[in-house]
């Protein structure tokens, strides 16, 4: 039976059974191209390098038999920036060191195979399944042949609490979710837990949210209205349930 448990203040989580895996989402390597034509310089491989130490602080501390990268490890949507073309290799060559990787790739991971080394696998954007759960990045529908599932662990939406009197406003957070399976499923019965992954991108947060772009998510569009929900901090504190889901996703 797999057991998952998030990694205290970090935006990742451990996923173990018979091997152990470590999954993070969103990292968004070349994202300062963006900041940069809004006139925000960050100084150059400057985070890529401290994205590179963080997760690799995080493999030597839980030794996992394998990293699950659940997309948009690039920040372009449909080509290859200039920092991608140099970054994304350094930083799979960095990581594959340390343990196995495993990609499933998002919507910003567009031609991203160009920029794989071998070494890494490269699975479907539909995601992987863990005896009953589905690791995917959430931007698509899972197939009915995933239906079998009891549990979906998915990025894709960055969540970030918005509460402009709390001093949570504008931090990255963490969402569950129990929802009827047969929203997802409609042939299923049961209830269907979704767990969405803050981003590993240190600079996604905002604390005003008319300045924070938000993704949409098939799955979630589901999933109009959860049985139940809790909304938590990096540190593991529970800040909110389904009542505030509107203030994150």
């Amino acid at each position: 039976m797999l057991h998952s448990r998030i990694i205290p203040s970090k935006p990742a989580m451990v996923l173990e059974g018979k091997k152990k895996n470590l999954i993070i989402t969103d990292i968004h390597i070349g994202f300062e191209s963006s900041m940069a034509s809004n006139e925000i310089f960050i100084g150059k491989n400057s985070t890529i390098k401290q994205t590179i130490a963080e997760i690799s602080e995080i493999i030597d501390d839980e030794k996992p038999d394998s990293i699950i990268l659940l997309g948009d490890v690039k920040s372009s949507l449909k080509n290859i920036s200039k920092n991608e073309w140099d970054e994304v290799p350094m930083f799979f060559n960095e990581i594959s060191k340390k343990c196995s990787v495993v990609l499933i790739p998002g919507n910003h991971d567009a031609k991203i195979q160009k920029l794989v080394p071998e070494n890494i696998h490269m699975i479907s954007p539909t995601g992987m399944v863990e005896e009953d759960v589905l690791l995917t990045h959430g931007h698509t529908m899972p197939s009915e042949n995933f239906s079998h599932v009891n549990k979906i662990i998915m990025g894709h939406l960055h969540p970030v609490f918005f509460q402009e009197d709390s001093v949570m406003n504008g931090q990255r957070v963490w969402v569950t979710m129990k929802t009827e399976k047969d929203k997802i499923f409609p042939n299923k019965s049961g209830v269907l837990e979704i767990t969405i992954i803050p981003s590993f991108n240190r600079y996604f947060y905002a604390t005003h949210r008319k300045k924070y772009k938000k993704s949409i998510s098939p799955i979630i569009d589901k999933v109009k209205t959860a049985s139940s929900a809790k909304i938590i901090t990096l540190d593991g504190s529970i800040i909110g349930n389904e009542s505030m889901i509107k203030n994150v996703i």
